[in-house]
């Protein structure tokens, strides 16, 4: 399953030569970066397991015949994206596909506090962070792109994920603005908003899915969205079930989510 030629020129030629990934060592930045590798742009990969990311540059490096770098980072730490932003300064970064991110579930009084402040890093302030300096390398540069992971749960509130929805909403809020403010700068911005996908997210979250898509599902839809609108809904299953709570007020997809959430997580009621 890979991008038509059309769209992996159109790729390369306004987004190259280097794209950076977060989160590239599984799921959909893993599979967004292996779509960029056979567009033929020049990758910094960027994960936490840093054997994971050597093993996806021998294969790209091997059969795309591309440049890849590897860097490990843990970006819910502030020091280690200040030396990731660092180390990436003197490659002329295109595009940032910020996927790195995780969730958690449950009543939310019951979850562990360092567990939620080190998913707001890491869904929240990296994304801001490196998203703030990149896009101005972008307009230095008079072109780029930025791809930033929301998801379908971040349009409303979600109970039994609260904190994680509401990480999201930020994401999708960012997007959207950027998009408007940068789009006269010839930088495009894209809020992917996927619903459940199989990419190992689940079972950190603690959570069980039944109905999923591919990381391939999702990373061609959004690679082809990329500079054509604001907000990505990729895949079949993420556009039903955000159009089956369209018409609903919000109240209403609140409590939808909230039966949604709680057939798919563990957690008990508080006394």
């Amino acid at each position: 399953m890979s991008l038509p030629k059309k769209e992996q020129e159109k790729l390369a030629n306004k987004y190259g030569p280097w794209a950076l990934i977060t989160g590239a060592s599984s799921g959909i930045g893993r599979a967004i970066a292996i779509q960029l590798a056979e567009a033929g742009l020049d990758l910094i990969l960027v994960a936490r397991r840093l054997a994971l990311l050597e093993a996806i540059k021998e294969e790209l490096e091997k059969r795309c015949r591309i440049q890849v770098r590897c860097i490990e980072a843990d970006l819910a730490k502030r020091s280690v994206i200040d030396e990731l932003l660092e180390q990436t300064q003197t490659y002329d970064v295109g595009l940032l596909v910020g996927a790195a991110g995780f969730g958690t579930s449950g009543v939310f009084v019951d979850g562990d506090l360092k567990q939620e402040l080190n998913m707001l890093s890491v869904n929240c302030e990296a994304i801001l962070i490196m998203t703030h300096h990149f896009a101005r390398r972008m307009l230095g540069r008079g072109r780029g792109g930025i791809i930033l992971l929301a998801s379908m749960v971040g349009f409303q509130g979600v109970p039994y994920a609260a904190h994680y929805a509401a990480t999201k909403a930020y994401v999708q809020s960012l997007g959207e603005a950027l998009a408007v403010e940068l789009k006269p700068k010839n930088v495009d911005v894209l809020a992917a908003a996927p619903g459940p996908v199989n990419s190992g997210f689940a079972d950190r979250a603690n959570m069980q899915m039944g109905n999923v898509l591919s990381p391939e599902q999702v990373a061609i839809p959004i690679l082809k969205a990329l500079g054509k609108r604001h907000t990505v809904l990729p895949g079949g299953l993420t556009k039903l079930l955000v159009g089956s709570l369209r018409t609903l007020p919000r109240w209403a997809k609140v409590r939808v989510m909230s039966k949604v959430m709680g057939g798919m997580t563990q957690h008990q009621s508080v006394s």
